[in-house]
């Protein structure tokens, strides 16, 4: 089919579902540590050392890949098992399931003129892409070690460049320790103990601020988009889409809602319904959506997820399971630990089809974050007016 994508609910026709394949270890260097930062110190109490920001970590040091964490095989083995599952939901629902290519084992790192970092697997594959109508747009990664992900995604988006769609690549941030912007971290705090944010290393390749954003940014309503800002990285990016799509596209900035994804903050399940983490969320959102019916789910119990040693890093917030995926305006997945939302959906009356998704807290996504859809029957409506 066309590339055809506007919402996040209209009937779904084909989606990609990221791969974990090879998935060994997380790197902590600084834009790693920038990204995470509000969940690694308050979901890891246990961990001895100052936490943020590694800045002891320089560019030269990150060959050696010194903040390496290996991940337990098992955990990957479990992650897979479950992503097998989603995919078989997704079939069963008539879903035509795309798959990246995986990383290769003999491909150890990324590198660049400015660093190197070891490589991650296609997993979140809604961060590096976004999907608007019947354009591929690749995203300035936020993560060094994901510098070249939508690579892996390639064949998938030829074969719908072949078939018409448009693909757009935003400008690729060098990524220097000068390129980002501190500012978010300086004026918050993510508790506990924190390394006090000096100067940054020069580099020979620095340009100063960079666009750096995610697709998961986005929240898709027709002709109009709704998209975080947290840091003058995302506020270049934004600048930059904003013009990219003019006469196509509305923008709507909100300032701050998370420090970067909105999808665990707020989801459109339907045209005037809303999953948001709490009615404080709710009023930080455009005017015309603060008056689309609001749903508020329990709090999250702490017997939901399972329970990690010291040395496995927490990456997302207990929140995360508001990260789920709609199949169409009535039908919902949603990880099947989560009887309390699957109850509250049910109430609305959604159809929620239960999947199991295990250790989304050690790998950073729900089942939003893990897909990309590509094609969904809507088109460019108006819902805000």
């Amino acid at each position: 089919m066309r590339l055809n994508s506007f919402d996040e609910w209209s009937p779904l026709r084909e989606i990609i579902v990221g791969s974990a394949t090879n998935y060994v270890s997380h790197d902590r260097e600084l834009s790693f540590d920038l990204f995470f930062h509000e969940n690694i110190v308050n979901d890891n109490p246990a961990r001895s050392e100052w936490y943020y920001p590694r800045l002891s970590l320089r560019s030269g040091q990150q060959a050696e890949h010194q903040g390496r964490m290996p991940i337990k095989a098992r955990y990957v083995e479990e992650l897979n098992e479950d992503l097998a599952g989603i995919v078989a939901a997704l079939e069963s629902l008539s879903v035509t399931v795309h798959r990246p290519i995986d990383v290769d084992p003999s491909t150890a790192a990324v590198r660049t003129p400015a660093w190197s970092a070891p490589v991650v697997p296609p997993l979140n594959v809604r961060d590096n892409t976004l999907i608007v109508g019947d354009e591929i747009i690749e995203t300035p990664p936020m993560i060094r070690a994901r510098y070249f992900e939508t690579q892996l995604l390639k064949p998938i988006f030829a074969d719908y460049a072949r078939q018409g769609a448009r693909w757009s690549v935003m400008p690729r941030p060098f990524m220097t320790d000068a390129s980002f912007d501190l500012s978010y971290v300086r004026a918050t705090t993510a508790g506990g103990p924190t390394e006090p944010i000096g100067e940054v290393a020069p580099s020979p390749y620095d340009t100063g601020l960079e666009m750096m954003f995610d697709g998961a940014q986005c929240l898709r309503l027709g002709r109009d988009i709704v998209v975080n800002i947290s840091t003058a990285n995302h506020a270049l990016a934004c600048d930059w889409l904003e013009r990219h799509l003019e006469g196509r596209f509305r923008i709507h900035r909100v300032h701050r809602l998370s420090d970067s994804h909105i999808d665990s903050m707020v989801l459109a399940l339907r045209p005037g319904t809303l999953l948001v983490r709490s009615r404080d969320v709710a009023e930080k959102l455009p005017a015309p959506l603060r008056s689309w019916d609001m749903i508020v789910p329990p709090v999250v119990s702490a017997d939901s997820f399972p329970q990690y040693q010291d040395d496995d890093l927490i990456l997302t917030s207990p929140f995360i399971d508001l990260n789920v995926l709609s199949v169409d305006p009535e039908t919902v997945l949603v990880n099947e630990a989560c009887p309390e939302l699957i109850r509250e959906l049910e109430r609305h009356k959604f159809t929620v089809v239960p999947v199991r998704h295990r250790h989304r807290r050690l790998f950073g996504g729900g089942f939003h974050c893990f897909t990309l859809d590509t094609v969904r029957a809507g088109g460019a409506e108006d819902y805000l007016g």
